[in-house]
């Protein structure tokens, strides 16, 4: 082998050991990008309609969030677990519908987002999102979790852990480490990642009703590893699939409707007593 070949192929080896390096201790920076701004009701128009929800994580942090309890009796409360960018305020909007519907609403908003204190990580998601379900079990209602793309995991993961009255997931993956896979395919991205939300190991333990929403079009999170999530899903589970959807605009498919069909399915005065029961 040549001196200017063996040169090359060294090079090239320690461009690529730098760029392990990089992206193993940047990784967080690169997969998180919470606005941090704390959003004021009024800026909504809900300054007269949603509760400011306080809460403590198991490690300390103080955590707001916003809640509107359900106008209907026996209409559970749906908590939404977010997407990676913006902050709770922005999703009041969109769950707006839910509310006119009669269902209650919990903004679970993360340490790091929303002028929340902390650093994003797998295992602070979870305890922030059991610190908000902890404060939600004092109001003895039933409880929908809505986890929308980043959030489907830590919704998978709540699952879990609480019997609750149904799961819904808009835009899931099987695990994140799955999607970066498909976009650093030149990496051993599955050997570097901290945070992989590992749904498709645990989604089997869900008995709620599981109801998935994925727009064909997703580019950011390929249908196909909602499929993969579905596949490993137990009964009873939903999957639908819009057509011409792709990761941001599914509500302008008509995915309200399907949620909200799939929801009024449900006897969620079943699932209390079974809770009651439980507990």
């Amino acid at each position: 082998m040549s001196t200017k070949v063996t040169g090359f192929l060294t090079t090239a080896a320690l461009v690529y050991v730098i760029a392990l390096g990089f992206m193993y201790f940047n990784q967080r920076n690169m997969m998180y990008f919470p606005a941090t701004e704390r959003p004021d009701p009024a800026a909504y128009g809900a300054q007269d309609v949603v509760e400011i929800v306080r809460v403590s994580t198991e490690d300390g942090l103080d955590l707001e969030g916003w809640y509107i309890a359900p106008s209907e009796p026996g209409k559970p409360v749906i908590v939404n677990f977010h997407g990676n960018a913006g902050h709770y305020g922005d999703r009041l909007g969109k769950m707006a519908g839910f509310v006119r519907a009669g269902y209650g609403l919990l903004l679970a908003e993360y340490r790091g987002y929303g002028g929340n204190p902390g650093t994003v990580s797998e295992q602070g998601l979870y305890q922030d999102a059991r610190a908000y379900l902890d404060w939600l079990g004092e109001k003895d209602v039933e409880t929908v979790l809505y986890g929308e793309s980043l959030g489907s995991g830590v919704a998978v993961q709540m699952a879990t852990e609480h019997m609750v009255g149904a799961v819904v997931l808009e835009a899931p993956y099987s695990t994140i480490a799955d999607v970066a896979q498909s976009i650093y395919f030149f990496m051993p991205v599955k050997w570097l990642m901290k945070d992989q939300y590992r749904s498709t190991d645990k989604i089997a333990a869900i008995k709620a009703p599981l109801l998935i929403v994925h727009g064909e079009k997703d580019s950011t999170i390929p249908i196909r590893f909602a499929r993969k999530l579905y596949q490993a899903a137990v009964q009873p589970k939903t999957f639908v699939e819009l057509e011409n959807a792709a990761h941001n605009n599914i509500y302008e498919y008509g995915a309200e409707r399907h949620i909200l069909d799939f929801l009024s399915g449900i006897d969620f005065s079943a699932t209390n007593s079974a809770e009651q029961q439980e507990r």
